[in-house]
C-alpha cells in the first residue's frame, strides 16, 4: 500500500524544511516530498495500475518525524497487571510516539541478552510501535555486580540504565561505564542519592511542610549529576541524563557540554508544566520521582530547553494499578502517565507561550532522541527516510480525560486539564497505526 499525505507542513530537522509539501511513501520509505504530489501521477507512474494508494488530507496540520521516547515503562514482563507492550504500544501511537525505549526495571529485570532478545521477538506481535528494550547496569538492579553489558548491546539494547535508582557504588559504575563504552551504547542515569531520601514524598519546601509530609531535596539529585558528569569525563561514555528536575542540573550540563562532554539531558513534560505549589494537596497522583520542584527549577528547565542546553523531552511513562495510586502520598507509588498527554503538553506550554518553536519542539521530540539513540534513519521527514510520522493538529483544543487513556495506567495530575495540539495519525514504517476519531 502507497501512502500519500497531502496539503501539511512539513517540519524537518535534518533538512530544515518547514513548509507546506506532499509527502509520499511506499515500502515503509519516504520516497518524495514535493510542493504538489497528486494520487493520478502517482497511479500513472506504478506498475500496478490497480495498486492502492490512501491520500490523507493534513490541511492546518504539522507533518512531523514520529516521536522517540527515550523513558518509558512498559511493566512488561512481571508487571502486566501495570501495562504490557500492547496496551503501552497503544498508548505511544495514540501520542504521537513511533519508537520507545523501554526500561529494564521489570519482573525480573532485563539485565542478560537473552532479557532483551525476549522482549523484542515479541514486539511485532504486540506493540503497533517500535520498542527498545534497555538493559540494566547491575544484575537484577542490586547494585553488587554488573550485568553482561556487552551481551545485551550485541543483542541490541542501546543504552544501559539502572532507572529507578542509581548505581550507588561508584566504582562499580565506572567499571560499567567502560564496559558500555567499548560496547558503543550509551548509559542513561536516574540521578538519585539513595542515602539522602530520608523517606521523602515530595519536593522539600513550605508546601511540604503544610502537607505534613517528608521532602526530598534538590541535592539528592545534583549530588549524583554532578558524579555521574565526572564519571562520564574519565570514561568517554555517552551519558544521558533522565528526568531532570532541578535549576542546578540544568547548570551542570551547560557546563559538561562547554567541555565538550558526550553528555546529553531530558526534561519530562510534568516538570516544565507543573511545580510544587500546583499541588493542591495531599494526592498520590501528584508524587513522582524526582518530584515536582519549586517555580524557579521549573523556569531553568524551560530556558534549558529553549536556549539547548536540554537535548530531550521524554515522558518518564509509569503506570501503576488505581489502588496504588489513590490515597496519600506518603503510601502511594511513585509515577505518572505521559505517553497520551506529552505532545499536548509540550505544544501548549513551550509552543503556544513562544518557548519554543514547532520546530524546536520536533528537534527534542524527535531527531535528538533518535540521534542519541544512533537510529539515523528515524528522527525525520526526509527522502529516502523510515517513514515513522505523525500529523499534528497544532489548533484542536481538548480536555484531558484520564478514562479514556489507551494505557492501563490513570494515575496523572492533568485529568480535566485543558491543552491545545492533538496528534490525528501515527505513522510506523509507512503504515497508519493509530488515527484519531470524533468519538
Amino acid at each position: 500500500m502507497k501512502l500519500l499525505i497531502q496539503n501539511g507542513h512539513v517540519l524537518d530537522p535534518l533538512t530544515k524544511r518547514d513548509e507546506k509539501c506532499d509527502v509520499f511513501v511506499e515500502n515503509e520509505r519516504i520516497v518524495r516530498i514535493a510542493e504538489k504530489i497528486t494520487r493520478e501521477e502517482i497511479i500513472k507512474e506504478g506498475k500496478d495500475k490497480k495498486e492502492e494508494v490512501r491520500c490523507i488530507d493534513a490541511a492546518g496540520c504539522y507533518v512531523m518525524p514520529g516521536f522517540v521516547d527515550l523513558h518509558v515503562h512498559l511493566r512488561d514482563p512481571g508487571l502486566e497487571y501495570k501495562e504490557t507492550l500492547a496496551t503501552g504500544g497503544r498508548a505511544a501511537a495514540r501520542g504521537g510516539i513511533t519508537t520507545v525505549c523501554a526500561m529494564p526495571n521489570t519482573k525480573p529485570v532485563i539485565d542478560t541478552g537473552r532479557a532483551v532478545e525476549s522482549v523484542h521477538s515479541r514486539v511485532n506481535e504486540e506493540s503497533p510501535v517500535h520498542v527498545i528494550q534497555l538493559g540494566a547496569v547491575t544484575k537484577g538492579q542490586n547494585g553488587e555486580e554488573l550485568a553482561d553489558i556487552e551481551d545485551m548491546a550485541r543483542a541490541g539494547c542501546h543504552a544501559i540504565s539502572e532507572d529507578g535508582k542509581s548505581v550507588m557504588k561508584a566504582s562499580l559504575y565506572r567499571k560499567g561505564m567502560k564496559e558500555a563504552k567499548q560496547a558503543g551504547i550509551s548509559v542513561f542515569a536516574h540521578c538519585e542519592d539513595a542515602s539522602m531520601v530520608e523517606g521523602g514524598v515530595m519536593n522539600a519546601d513550605a508546601k511540604a511542610e503544610a502537607l505534613g509530609l517528608k521532602g526530598i531535596t534538590n541535592a539528592v539529585e545534583d549530588v549524583i549529576v554532578a558524579r555521574d558528569i565526572l564519571l562520564a569525563k574519565e570514561t568517554g561514555v555517552r551519558l544521558h541524563l533522565c528526568h531532570c528536575s532541578t535549576k542546578d542540573s540544568v547548570k551542570m550540563i551547560a557546563l559538561a557540554k562547554k567541555q565538550g562532554l558526550p553528555v546529553t539531558g531530558e526534561v519530562c513534560p510534568h516538570h516544565f508544566t507543573l511545580c510544587t505549589e500546583d499541588i493542591p494537596g495531599d494526592d498520590g497522583n501528584f508524587k513522582m520521582n524526582p518530584p515536582l520542584r519549586g517555580r524557579e527549577d521549573v523556569e531553568a528547565l524551560r530556558r534549558g530547553l529553549q536556549d539547548g542546553t536540554m537535548d530531550v523531552i521524554s515522558t518518564d511513562h509509569a503506570p501503576h494499578g488505581e489502588s496504588e495510586k489513590n490515597g496519600s502520598m506518603k503510601d502511594a507509588a511513585f509515577g505518572i502517565v505521559g505517553l497520551e498527554t506529552s505532545a499536548s503538553l509540550t505544544y501548549t506550554e513551550l509552543v503556544e507561550t513562544g518557548i519554543l518553536t514547532p520546530m524546536q519542539m520536533v528537534e527534542k521530540m524527535s531527531y535528538n532522541p533518535a540521534r542519541i539513540l544512533g537510529l539515523t534513519e528515524k528522527g525525520a521527514v526526509s527522502e529516502g527516510k523510515i517513514a515513522d510520522l505523525v500529523i499534528f493538529d497544532p489548533n484542536e483544543e481538548y480536555t484531558i480525560d484520564k478514562n479514556t487513556f489507551l494505557s492501563k495506567g490513570r494515575n496523572t495530575p492533568f485529568d480535566g486539564r485543558r491543552v491545545k495540539g492533538n496528534v490525528k495519525y501515527t505513522i510506523v514504517d509507512g503504515k497508519v497505526v493509530y488515527e484519531k476519531t470524533d468519538k
